[in-house]
């Protein structure tokens, strides 16, 4: 079974010109999310992982009355933003659990947890 991962910080933690110099504690948090990523890499389960761009680079397409429309920035004002996704490929939701706490362990940001449609989805 599929599932995505999806990362999120505070938007107020993230700020994109502390970006070039992360604190220790990042570093480890970075190193230790690194190893879990080799595990999950060696025994097949993680499909992809990806870390996101600051939302204020980002751009957000929706319809209104006057057709479709393309805006820079984030949609609406959050006290948390997407700041990365991993996809897994996992015997079930009590792993797909167990492998979320366990990034939440290392980096401390919440892990939403979205099963992936498709021929074997039966949530």
């Amino acid at each position: 079974m599929r599932y995505l991962l999806l990362g999120h910080t505070p938007a107020d933690d993230w700020d994109p010109a502390s970006a070039d110099t992360p604190s220790e504690d990042a570093l480890t948090a970075f190193a230790t999310y690194q190893r879990l990523e080799r595990e999950l890499l060696d025994s097949g389960e993680l499909v992809a992982s990806e870390g996101l761009g600051h939302p204020a680079v980002s751009t957000t397409v929706r319809r209104t009355s006057d057709g479709v429309v393309a805006t820079d920035g984030p949609f609406v004002e959050l006290k948390e933003v997407l700041a990365s996704f991993a996809i897994i490929d996992v015997s079930g939701h009590e792993r797909a659990v167990e492998i979320a706490s366990r990034i939440v362990e290392a980096l401390g940001e919440p892990i939403e947890i979205r099963p992936i449609m498709g021929e074997d989805f039966t949530a």
